[in-house]
C-alpha cells in the first residue's frame, strides 16, 4: 500500500531531509584524500546525534555503521573502515539516512576525491542529471514509470547503463515502503502519482556493463566488470505541480529544474 502523507507528516519529512542533506554536504566537504572512510562515518554518526536523530542505517537487517560509503566500481552499500583511505583519482558515493521524530530522511551523492578522470566526471554528472529527469516526472497524474523511462533515457543517451539489481522506494516512517521504484522500464505503466506520496529516486549508474555481484561481507555490491558507478540520491514529495525536493543539499550545484 502506498501511503499518501498529510501536510504534518510532509513538514517533519521535510525537516528530516534538510537535517540529513546538511549533513551529507558535510561530508562532502570533508572528502579529501587520506580520510578514511570510517572517519566519514564517524562523523555522520555524531553529527546526526547532535541534530536530535538517530542514524537509519546502522542496525538495519543487520548493517554494522551510519553510513554507506562506496568507492570507484562499488555501487552501493560499501561498509566504512578506518582501514580504508581515499585516494587522489577515487570518487566515493556516500549514502545517509535519519530517523528524525518517527520520519526518515534519505540522500545520497557521488563526490570525487582530488583530481579524477574525465570519465568520472561524466559519470558523476551523467547520474546526477539523470536523477533530476526522474524528478521532473514525479507529478501527479504521471505513472511510476515515467520516472523510471526519464532516468534510463537519459543515462543511455549519454552511453552509461543502469543497475538493475537496486531501486529506489517510498519513504516515510519507514525506510523502505512502497512503491519500489526500478531507474529502467517503459513508460505510462505502474500506479497513478499522487500528491501525498513521498519516494526516493536514486539512479544508480555504471561506466559499463549493469551487471554487479555481491562481495564476501554480504553488502558491497560491485560492478561485475570493474568499472566505476556513480549513485545520487533525493527524497521529494509529489504534488499537483513540479516534485518538492525534500533533501536538496545546500549547496548542490544542479538545482531543480535543470
Amino acid at each position: 500500500m502506498i501511503v499518501l502523507r498529510s501536510r504534518s507528516e510532509l513538514a517533519i519529512l521535510s525537516e528530516a531531509n534538510t537535517i540529513v542533506a546538511r549533513i551529507l554536504q558535510e561530508l562532502g566537504d570533508a572528502i579529501k584524500p587520506g580520510i578514511s572512510t570510517g572517519a566519514l562515518d564517524e562523523k555522520a554518526e555524531r553529527l546526526i546525534l547532535e541534530s536530535h536523530g538517530e542514524p537509519a542505517f546502522k542496525g538495519y537487517r543487520g548493517y554494522p555503521k551510519t553510513i554507506c560509503t562506496s568507492i570507484n566500481e562499488q555501487v552501493v552499500h560499501g561498509i566504512p573502515s578506518p582501514d580504508v583511505f581515499l585516494e587522489d583519482g577515487d570518487i566515493i558515493s556516500v549514502d545517509i539516512g535519519i530517523v528524525y521524530k518517527g520520519y526518515v530522511g534519505d540522500t545520497a551523492a557521488t563526490f570525487p576525491v582530488g583530481e579524477v578522470s574525465e570519465e568520472k566526471r561524466r559519470l558523476i554528472r551523467v547520474t546526477r542529471e539523470s536523477l533530476y529527469e526522474g524528478i521532473k516526472q514525479a507529478r501527479a497524474g504521471n505513472r511510476l514509470s515515467d520516472i523510471s523511462h526519464a532516468v534510463q533515457s537519459h543515462v543511455e543517451g549519454n552511453g552509461f547503463s543502469v543497475v538493475r539489481d537496486f531501486v529506489g522506494h517510498g519513504i516515510g516512517q519507514k525506510m523502505h515502503e512502497e512503491p519500489q521504484i526500478p531507474n529502467f522500464g517503459r513508460p505510462h505503466l505502474g500506479p497513478r502519482l499522487e500528491p501525498g506520496m513521498v519516494l526516493a529516486i536514486e539512479p544508480m549508474v555504471n561506466a559499463g556493463t549493469y551487471e554487479v555481484c555481491v562481495l564476501d561481507d554480504k553488502w558491497t555490491a560491485v560492478t561485475k566488470d570493474g568499472r566505476p558507478s556513480a549513485h545520487f540520491e533525493h527524497s521529494i514529495a509529489v504534488t499537483e505541480a513540479e516534485a518538492g525536493i525534500l533533501s536538496l543539499l545546500p549547496a548542490e550545484e544542479c538545482r531543480y529544474p535543470v
